[in-house]
């Protein structure tokens, strides 16, 4: 029997977790003291109150939590990822970097297929990968071998611990005063607009913020294929694509649900990622009265976003021509992101029109340069669009013109 002071050996743990899961199911119910001392108990174990405290959370993060990699979680983690050899690594505002956890082969799938089953989603050796809106509202994805050449492979979105509006985001130092002025009008303006960047340069974050400063009159309706954008706003309702079950029926795609979102009376109708043929859809909504639309899309840099574009609308069926007559009339601005030393900012702000040669491509309206916002060639074009479709912006007068577009340096971007 242990002394009232110990606490349960390391070794005891996995024993301990397999009597907790068949309590579990002879008793439904949550992960508390009483029952950890019922299993306790009836092993003839007695531990003290620190002890069994102390017990009862590495219990509970096993099985309602992220078990080894619980204690990882803190203020600042936006990412855990666990590799195939068992190393895990964190990004937070320091950047990704390696911590001195790893964990072994079977006790990563255990995890992994915990995780899967707790999101709603299927992962084994017939389908070894799964992708998951977890009900903590932490994004997850798996990868088990043979897939993976070792062991599984795990990668964690952890939520923001609060919404971030603008403000806050200008605080952090992710956009300046004017910028926040610029995504500001256009919102008040409802022009249609893409947030883009590469993995990790905060694109859901800065989309949910500018979303939150949509008027409270308005529908705001979201589709992702898998939930992640929060959106602090008193209207938004979320639709979220469904994977085909065992037998592989009763998929539902973006394609479907952005089609679906027309019929539900949409003020805004936002893609959360625009990653596939569900473009054609998005375009053909914004093309039929629905003003202020947006989504995300990964790109490089602003000018690639062109590129991206047609890619994705091939996907759809659209050829290079056909796409840019499409965007030209349903997107106008790119918002793009990037990350330099782990900090996530606004780089760019772009419109989207077709060339000389037809084609579409992305004009720097205004660019973040060394804290500031300067001026690009379509600078003014950016003015002209956000005074045509709004009421002058109240953000002060050294931010916005009299026109309501945001005011910006002099100088030309290069």
């Amino acid at each position: 029997m242990s002394s009232a002071g110990d606490p349960a050996p390391q070794e005891d743990l996995a024993g301990l977790l397999e009597l907790v899961r068949e309590d579990l199911v002879r008793s439904p119910g949550t992960v508390d003291v009483p029952r950890i001392v019922r299993v306790l108990r009836r092993q003839g174990r007695v531990l003290g109150a620190a002890a069994t405290l102390e017990l009862t959370t590495r219990i509970r993060d096993h099985v309602d939590g992220l078990g080894p990699l619980q204690e990882l979680v803190a203020p600042g983690v936006t990412d855990l990822l666990v590799n195939d050899d068992g190393t895990v690594w964190v990004d937070d505002a320091d950047g990704l970097h390696r911590t001195a956890h790893r964990i072994g082969p079977a006790q990563a799938r255990d995890l992994a297929v915990r995780l899967a089953i707790v999101g709603g989603r299927r992962l084994d050796d017939a389908m070894p990968w799964a992708d998951a809106h977890l009900p903590s509202g932490i994004r997850f994805h798996a990868v088990l071998p043979p897939l993976s050449p070792g062991g599984a492979i795990l990668s964690l979105r952890l939520p923001a611990a609060r919404h971030l509006g603008l403000e806050d985001l200008e605080q952090l130092g992710a956009l300046g005063r004017d910028a926040r002025a610029a995504l500001l009008a256009i919102i008040t303006a409802r022009v249609p607009f893409l947030v883009t960047g590469g993995t990790g340069t905060g694109k859901s974050t800065l989309l949910a913020a500018m979303l939150g400063q949509a008027p409270s009159t308005e529908r705001i309706v979201v589709v992702e294929d898998v939930l992640e954008l929060s959106v602090d706003h008193p209207h938004v309702v979320h639709l979220q694509s469904r994977h085909p079950n065992s037998e592989g029926a009763g998929a539902v795609d973006l394609t479907a649900l952005v089609r679906q979102s027309l019929r539900m009376r949409p003020d805004r109708i936002v893609l959360g990622e625009c990653r596939g043929g569900e473009l054609r859809e998005l375009l053909q909504a914004l093309n039929t009265g629905h003003e202020g639309g947006c989504g995300t899309v990964h790109a490089n840099t602003a000018g690639d976003v062109p590129a991206r574009l047609e890619a994705l609308g091939a996907l759809g069926g659209l050829d290079r021509a056909a796409l840019a007559s499409q965007v030209a009339s349903a997107l106008e601005v790119v918002v793009h992101l990037g990350r330099r030393g782990g900090v996530r900012a606004l780089e760019e702000i772009a419109l989207l029109r077709r060339g000389e040669a037809g084609l579409l491509e992305a004009v720097t309206a205004l660019r973040v340069r060394e804290g500031r916002l300067e001026e690009g060639p379509a600078a003014a074009a950016l003015a002209g669009r956000l005074s045509a479709r709004s009421a002058p912006v109240t953000a002060g007068p050294s931010v916005v013109g009299r026109s309501g577009a945001p005011r910006a340096e002099r100088r030309r971007a290069a």
